[in-house]
């Protein structure tokens, strides 16, 4: 009974349908941003989409003042320290190194971390596709420090999930665990954001570019990314995020014209079967 019930299609809608549906919308991530106006310094980009949507995922979840009293509360705080940590890192790393180096280090990092004793074969073939797909150009520029601060990235990424995962397991509703971080790391995140400055935000690129990051990539994707590790494990579920660069490459191509040469694409072929296999299990 227990394996039919791992393979039914109700596990995979409740489990890693609704995390590849986040990674769709954390693909759009780097197309939203490269339409902000250009006086805009990337970290504030990305602090202005979590201050927002941390506090709106804090305001709509029910039960955040149940959790605030039972859970663990030096969890909850480390776990908002990572959201945040994850936030500050990645920006600026993408603004040294590029987009496609900073996402591979700072999304592979997490499934090698976690997911490597788990699943080896599929992590370890899902992290070379990534790989190949977003470094295939061999245009890629790499600068030590953004290669550094994408690795904190990902491994703040890695604890957050790891932290949701075990909190959420203790029984604790998966909206109010997650409002309960963000809204922690929304806190964390303001004085960063009036610091760097929010100027840009009244212009209207600015404006609808903060909206999309923090309605979509943060408010929505993260309620179902938090759905999603109820039913996934924290191995499995970073594996799976993998496929965000997938979508950030083929937005890249359908919405600001840019071109992939052919090794990319067997790169994608590559990440999307070892995700499918991934999925399936």
């Amino acid at each position: 009974m227990s394996t039919l019930v791992l393979h039914s299609p109700a596990r995979f809608t409740r489990g890693p349908l609704p995390i590849l549906a986040a990674c769709f919308l954390w693909g759009t991530t780097g197309t939203a941003s490269s339409l902000a106006p250009a006086g805009a310094p990337p970290l504030a980009v990305g602090a202005a989409g979590l201050v927002l949507g941390g506090g709106l995922l804090f305001a709509t979840a029910r039960g955040t003042r149940a959790v605030l009293r039972t859970a663990d509360r030096r969890l909850l705080l480390l776990g908002a320290l990572t959201v945040a940590g994850y936030v500050l890192a990645f920006y600026p790393a993408v603004a040294r190194t590029g987009v496609a180096v900073a996402t591979t280090v700072a999304l592979a990092t997490a499934p090698i971390v976690l997911g490597l004793r788990s699943r080896p074969l599929l992590t370890s073939t899902a992290v070379v596709g990534c790989a190949v797909l977003v470094l295939g150009g061999g245009d890629a520029h790499v600068d030590l420090v953004g290669v550094a601060l994408a690795l904190i990235a990902g491994l703040s990424y890695a604890a957050y999930s790891v932290i949701c995962a075990h909190l959420i397991a203790l029984g604790h509703p998966s909206r109010a665990v997650v409002g309960t971080v963000f809204g922690g790391a929304s806190a964390l995140t303001l004085p960063v954001l009036l610091l760097v400055g929010v100027g840009w935000v009244a212009a209207p690129a600015g404006l609808a570019v903060t909206a999309h990051l923090a309605v979509l990539t943060t408010f929505v994707a993260y309620l179902l990314f938090g759905h999603g590790l109820r039913h996934t494990s924290a191995a499995a579920a970073t594996t799976l995020t993998l496929a965000e660069p997938a979508v950030a490459a083929v937005l890249g191509v359908v919405v600001l014209d840019e071109r992939l040469p052919l090794v990319s694409w067997c790169g994608m072929g590559v990440l999307a079967l070892a995700l499918a296999a991934l999925a399936r299990k």
